[in-house]
């Protein structure tokens, strides 16, 4: 007896040991992130640090944050990815369209370090891609739109890359859809008219463009910028608004019929407990509503409760993995057919988008 419970003993002492060994070894994952932006923008960098966030709140002290805020020039995004490599970090985020070739050139010199580029395209061995699918989301709340009868929109857009183009197309092809289902008439070729800001944030423009677009008697204003500005200077003119990024009631517009939210937590979770698990690969990363990676915001209460149940049946649809939104036939303003009926847009064609589908007033600039 008396063997038998020191054999015991001496088994449960050195299992102890052996986890007590195990626990001593884990590391702690070093993520390191370039912010475009501050933390306090309201919008995309806000949106980015709350992931970050999120992130933290999850893994707690299996992970080590640090951020750099305002990383816009190339110089100084090469400096801080570098500098970020040198400290032995073991993932590296950009997290802007403007990081993609800095952070490429940084990824050579370091091939055991992970970088994700955020909303770019290039990729190396040690260089994935990430970004969600948003336009899921603008598909719904131009589908909103065109329930409530909205037929003359004005959209203040950012920078004409295909990101950009296909959110555009979504929203519009949304609209549409809810028209339809409406029975409104309408004009089909001039239901979402666009202006461009040439910049990702430009509050002063955005003001200005919305109040423009109000004043030309759009009725109902869609913003697409970094910043609430242009949904605020729609309600200020006493027209709703669609937000986008953050949720644009929260920070002051409270005509915002409903806002289109990245939730970039689940991502950065997913990414670093790759690196933990040690199976991070270089992968293009792109989901929506089913990887819980965007949101709707809640509805403005002048969004009638039928509408809210047909977008919310929506959503619940894209998140099972059904998405008809690029589903064809869909032609172009000059009335070329792009996606043949039968067909859907692939990832390939809504990644390099660069043509307006028929119901878009603008054109794109060089």
């Amino acid at each position: 007896m008396q063997r038998t419970t020191c054999l015991k003993l001496a088994f449960t002492a050195l299992a102890l040991l052996l986890a007590t060994s195990g626990q001593a070894q884990a590391k702690t994952v070093k993520a390191g992130f370039a912010l475009l932006w501050t933390i306090d923008d309201h919008g995309w960098t806000t949106a980015h640090h709350r992931g970050i966030e999120f992130l933290q709140k999850e893994l707690g002290d299996k992970v080590e944050i640090d951020f750099k805020e305002k990383v816009i020039a190339p110089s100084d995004a090469e400096g801080v990815f570098r500098a970020y490599a040198e400290q032995n970090y073991d993932i590296v985020f950009g997290t802007t369209f403007g990081h993609m070739d800095p952070m490429l050139a940084v990824s050579k010199d370091f091939p055991k370090v992970a970088f994700e580029h955020c909303a770019g395209y290039k990729t190396a061995s040690n260089m994935g891609t990430y970004f969600v699918r948003i336009e899921q989301a603008e598909y719904l709340a131009g589908y909103m739109s065109g329930l409530m009868g909205f037929k003359n929109v004005g959209t203040v857009a950012t920078m004409p890359i295909p990101e950009v183009i296909r959110g555009v197309n979504a929203f519009t092809l949304g609209l549409r859809k809810g028209l339809d289902e409406r029975g409104e008439a309408y004009d089909p070729s001039s239901l979402n008219t666009v202006v461009w800001l040439k910049e990702w944030r430009d509050p002063v423009n955005e003001d200005t463009l919305a109040t423009t677009l109000a004043a030309r008697k759009h009725d109902l204003i869609r913003q697409m910028a970094d910043t609430p500005d242009s949904a605020k200077a729609a309600c200020a003119a006493g027209v709703p608004a669609i937000g986008y990024g953050e949720d644009a009631a929260y920070y002051g517009a409270s005509c915002t019929l409903v806002s289109t939210l990245f939730n970039w937590g689940p991502v950065y979770v997913k990414k670093v407990n790759q690196i933990i698990n040690e199976s991070w690969t270089a992968q293009e990363y792109w989901h929506g509503f089913e990887a819980d990676a965007i949101k709707l915001s809640e509805f403005h209460p002048s969004v009638p409760a039928q509408v809210r149940e047909k977008v919310l049946a929506g959503r619940e649809a894209m998140a099972k993995g059904s998405d008809d939104s690029f589903a064809g036939p869909l032609c172009d303003q000059s009335g070329v057919l792009r996606i043949p009926k039968g067909e859907k847009a692939t990832d390939k064609e809504l990644l390099t988008m660069r043509w307006f589908v028929q119901g878009v007033n603008g054109s794109i600039p060089e």
